[in-house]
């Protein structure tokens, strides 16, 4: 079995953000999010865009969902446990920080279900790499989200990729 060649139809990078990408995330949802932290509002966000670029309607129910970050939702755990550690029951800031919730917000917005997971990684060419292997002809939407940390600006950026030999996707 060989492994396929892949195209990159879209790259978007958000990195960091324009000053006004809640508001364009709002525009593009027709709402505001709500109770979802500021590293799903970032999810969003970038797959959306780069749904856009590459001129989907929709992403293709057999396409596979793949994000990845150095540090996950930071903030959000971070909050969560100062509020459990002052003897708040299980506050809803720890909900913010999970990456099950961020994979069914995306999906949501998307207005998609389908194979979806998020790996925590250091090394974020690991994660593209594994995320291509068994990736059908419906390819992968790839994204890399990270919250501010110390200096570093946030950052959302995606890949739409789809093996090399199919033809053009229908736009």
């Amino acid at each position: 079995m060989t492994t396929p060649t892949w195209r990159t139809v879209a790259h978007v990078v958000a990195h960091p953000p324009p000053d006004d990408w809640r508001d364009a995330l709002a525009t593009r949802l027709g709402r505001r999010p709500r109770r979802v932290g500021l590293w799903t509002e970032l999810a969003m966000y970038g797959a959306l865009r780069c749904l856009d670029a590459a001129g989907e309607a929709a992403l293709p129910t057999g396409a596979r969902l793949r994000v990845t970050s150095r540090r996950g939702a930071w903030e959000a755990t971070r909050a969560g446990l100062a509020q459990l550690d002052a003897g708040l029951p299980m506050p809803f800031t720890f909900m913010q920080g999970q990456p099950a919730l961020m994979l069914a917000e995306v999906g949501r917005s998307l207005d998609w279900q389908g194979d979806a997971s998020f790996m925590l990684c250091r090394d974020l060419a690991r994660p593209l790499a594994l995320s291509q292997l068994g990736a059908g002809c419906d390819g992968l939407l790839f994204g890399v989200v990270e919250e501010t940390f110390g200096d570093v600006p946030p950052r959302s950026e995606w890949w739409r990729l789809v093996p090399a030999d199919q033809v053009a996707i229908e736009r």
